[in-house]
């Protein structure tokens, strides 16, 4: 069994939006949370870089990459670093989900990612799980952030192709996948197991913040796997 698990964030990069997960996995758990530079537009090679650097280092654990952090996830599990256990794949997916609906460059230059309202955000993301305590929980945590940093984060994904990195992973592999998900659709699990058919996958009946309104159910699964590993 592994008890120690990290967490990376998805496009707020905060990691204070796992505050519900963390809860339910319990005091039994070491959780070290992830938190991206807010001020700084990074894309995956650093990003990756920057999550390498801060692994633990004395200890076995296992990755959990949400949403924008799946690619990340992937390229570990493809090149594991040291005690690298295993790999949790979160409401995620390993290349553009819906390259037919990327913004391009130049409306991302001209569009401040943040006016976008957080209820409007709050429907997408959690559908009739959202409650005004996520809401403001979503506010505070992307308030954060710069609209430069989101929007790198948000080029970074319609480009990004961490297929073959996952093609090899030399670690088990688990993806969580939220039936209600109205942002990463359900061809993303089905690409994760094109590239490495030993995934487990299981549904989760919640929507993409599935760690923040479904945490009891999700901390069950992830329970199971880490101690699996």
């Amino acid at each position: 069994m592994v008890n120690t698990l990290v967490l990376l964030p998805g496009m707020d990069g905060t990691g204070e939006l796992f505050e519900p997960f963390v809860q339910a996995m319990g005091s039994g758990y070491k959780i070290l949370c992830m938190r991206y530079p807010g001020d700084m537009a990074m894309g995956y090679d650093e990003l990756e870089k920057f999550v390498r650097k801060r692994l633990p280092k004395k200890s076995s654990y296992v990755v959990l990459g949400e949403s924008f952090s799946g690619p990340i996830a992937a390229r570990l599990a493809g090149s594991p670093p040291r005690g690298l256990a295993g790999v949790i794949l979160c409401c995620t997916f390993v290349k553009n989900p819906r390259p037919r609906l990327s913004a391009p460059r130049w409306l991302l230059d001209r569009v401040p990612v943040k006016t976008v309202p957080v209820l409007a955000m709050a429907g997408v993301m959690m559908g009739r799980y959202s409650t005004s305590n996520l809401r403001v929980a979503l506010g505070r945590a992307l308030a954060q952030v710069s609209d430069a940093t989101l929007k790198a984060r948000m080029l970074a994904v319609q480009s990004v192709d961490a297929t073959q990195s996952l093609a090899v992973a030399k670690v088990p592999v688990l993806y969580l996948q939220a039936a209600q998900d109205y942002v990463v659709p359900k061809g993303a699990a089905a690409e994760v197991l094109a590239h490495l058919p030993s995934t487990t996958v299981v549904s989760i009946n919640g929507p993409h913040f599935l760690l923040q309104t479904c945490p009891i159910a999700a901390a069950a699964e992830v329970a199971r796997f880490t101690g699996s590993v």
